[in-house]
């Protein structure tokens, strides 16, 4: 019995994608509901799992462009006898050149990364394949070298010359997606930013006193996004244009909160969304924050999780960014930038005092929000980072 292994629906208007990594190889046996490949669309990674037991035959290699519903592996389900997937006409890396064979080292490669390989000084087997059947190709030995480079390192003259002095690499369907909406968004939007600083001593403060027993209750740590996820909402509710986009002549105001929360992954930005954040407390948005955060860097997020945000709030401090200017998420008319928290010396009463400073800026779509708005919202969001009980209250 063959089981057909199909590349699944991923999401509404999403015909094709890139089998961007297979688990397993030829000839493996795998589980039901077992991780095998990646599916890689200009929305989101999605893992897929084997649909049945058996033994698996690859039909489609890493890299290369799928389309929904396709078949791109089998599963054969007998126990006895030979098993189609072992058999040198089913195996992608035994109908690859003849002139692939294993090295004294047990590695499969072919005659020009052997050579090179020699020249280097290199060991195969500690170099991962890339060809079909992880046979190591010469560009897999050229980019081994590259890696393990010292500054004052002395690599042979003709080896040398192999190695390229740049390499090009196609787009990632998700980076090709970042890149068409980052342009579409600074061609289409009049994105204008404005500042302000807020000063996060209450925060920390509150977070020092009930973070042990916020855990303990809660069972997720007490961080800064949810205080200002909170102070959003307050700006939000205040200056609703800040909520509301813009459909051709109309403006679509929202009576809802769904805010994304950029999260940063190997293969780019991703901005889960977080929904109807004004119900939430502040331990279920923590929890749904991690939740969300996991699920992007296993490559488990959904299209689901990624669409309908109404406003964004990005964490640049993260990586130590001072300051920045955030770039629009379409079709949303507004996004909060986070920076490095620092310890600053600020005036407070007409005394020179220290204290923990964090640059923070509004950048918005000056087509459907005033300045005057823009500004005024981010001083909200100030003054509820500044006085948290303004968030308690709502005052």
């Amino acid at each position: 019995m063959i089981t057909e292994i199909k590349v699944p629906s991923v999401g509404e208007s999403i015909s094709e994608g890139v089998l961007s990594k297979w688990y397993k190889k030829t000839g493996d046996t795998v589980k039901v509901n077992e991780p095998l490949f990646e599916v890689e669309t200009e929305k989101a990674t999605t893992e897929v799992v084997a649909p049945d037991a058996g033994v698996l035959t690859i039909l489609t290699a890493e890299g290369d462009k799928v389309l929904i519903g396709a078949v791109v592996g089998k599963i054969n389900k007998s126990t006895g006898g030979a098993s189609p997937a072992t058999s040198p006409a089913s195996d992608p890396a035994s109908s690859a050149s003849v002139a692939t064979e294993p090295s004294s080292s047990g590695a499969v490669s072919n005659p020009a990364a052997r050579h090179l390989a020699e020249k280097a000084g290199v060991d195969l087997s500690a170099i991962a394949g890339s060809g079909k059947g992880a046979r190591v190709l010469k560009e897999d030995v050229i980019a081994h070298v590259e890696s393990q480079q010292k500054p004052n390192a002395i690599v042979p003259k003709d080896v040398r010359r192999e190695v390229a002095r740049e390499t090009r690499q196609r787009m990632t369907p998700i980076r090709q997606r970042i890149a068409e909406r980052l342009l579409h968004a600074q061609q289409s939007s009049a994105i204008l930013t404005t500042f302000n600083e807020a000063d996060m001593s209450a925060i920390m403060a509150f977070r020092a006193k009930y973070k042990e027993s916020f855990q303990k209750k809660h069972g997720v740590g007490l961080g800064f996004m949810s205080f200002f996820v909170k102070a959003v909402i307050e700006g939000l509710k205040a200056y609703p244009a800040v909520n509301a986009r813009i459909d051709n002549q109309d403006i679509v105001y929202h009576h809802f909160y769904d805010i994304g929360v950029a999260v940063s992954t190997e293969k780019g930005l991703m901005v889960p969304v977080l929904r109807n954040v004004d119900e939430l407390t502040f331990a279920e948005i923590e929890k749904k924050i991690v939740e969300l955060a996991v699920k992007a860097k296993e490559n488990k997020i959904t299209v689901g999780d990624l669409q309908g945000g109404t406003f964004t709030i990005t964490n640049g401090g993260t990586f130590g960014s001072m300051l920045s200017t955030p770039i629009l998420n379409p079709p949303q008319s507004g996004i909060l930038g986070m920076h490095a928290i620092q310890k600053r010396a600020v005036v407070v009463d007409d005394q020179i005092v220290i204290r923990p400073m964090m640059y923070i800026a509004l950048s918005y779509d000056h087509r459907i929000i005033d300045g005057k708005e823009a500004v005024s919202f981010l001083v909200r969001v100030k003054e509820c980072l500044e006085n948290p009980e303004r968030i308690f209250f709502s005052v």
